[in-house]
């Protein structure tokens, strides 16, 4: 992996930056470089409620926040802001205030990589949405000043329409800290992480290609 002198990751909703790519932020963290992480949502509309339910629709926005306070710590990540927004909202929030909002940010921080999600490949309308307020905001920059933009994508076309990706992370070093930050966002995730635990103990080679390996499509700025 690059040395960066900041990493800036932006996603929506807490454990967005958990499955993806928290194996490249440990690595990151455990390399000196500092990353702050920008969550838009507290994941307020979220489906799962845990297993058995210990959440309600009212308390699930509490429990995501301290899912996600922990998550940031299991990471190393010391500059976690929450930055108010509804979920499942952001597609609807006026571009031009939102795009400040994250520009404002980003001129602050002054990252020399920001991850997030590949507008048009990533799925929920939160993502997409998300990830073109992002590079709104970083074409406003001057060309000479701009980031280089990392971006996830894993809508079933994103291979066949952008390419394989062009940067590979591989984290296998890091794994037991990116199962923990998964596993810390136990509302969403706790089936899934009992399965994909015994499928790395039975070496299941899908799981560890996706545990161990993180994709990003460069934007092309």
């Amino acid at each position: 992996m690059q040395s960066e002198r900041h990493v800036l990751v932006i996603f929506p909703h807490p454990d967005d930056e958990a499955f993806g790519v928290s194996g490249t932020i440990a690595k990151h963290i455990s390399n000196g470089t500092p990353v702050t992480y920008a969550c838009l949502t507290l994941g307020e509309m979220g489906r799962n409620m845990g297993n058995p339910p210990f959440a309600t629709r009212e308390s699930l926005p509490k429990i995501r926040k301290a899912e996600l306070e922990e998550a940031a710590k299991v990471l190393g990540i010391q500059d976690l802001r929450m930055l108010g927004y509804r979920d499942k909202t952001i597609e609807f929030e006026e571009e031009d205030l939102l795009t400040t909002h994250l520009l404002s940010i980003i001129r602050e921080v002054n990252p020399s990589l920001i991850i997030t999600f590949y507008p048009g490949y990533a799925v929920h309308p939160d993502h997409d949405a998300t990830g073109a307020a992002v590079v709104r905001a970083v074409k406003q920059l001057p060309a000479d000043q701009r980031p280089t933009l990392h971006c996830v994508a894993f809508s079933n076309n994103c291979v066949q329409e952008l390419g394989g990706p062009d940067v590979i992370n591989y984290v296998k070093d890091v794994a037991a800290i990116k199962i923990a930050a998964i596993k810390a966002h136990r509302s969403q995730t706790q089936l899934m992480a009992a399965d994909m635990e015994e499928k790395l103990k039975n070496k299941d080679q899908k799981m560890m290609d996706w545990v161990y390996q993180e994709r990003f499509w460069t934007y092309p700025l």
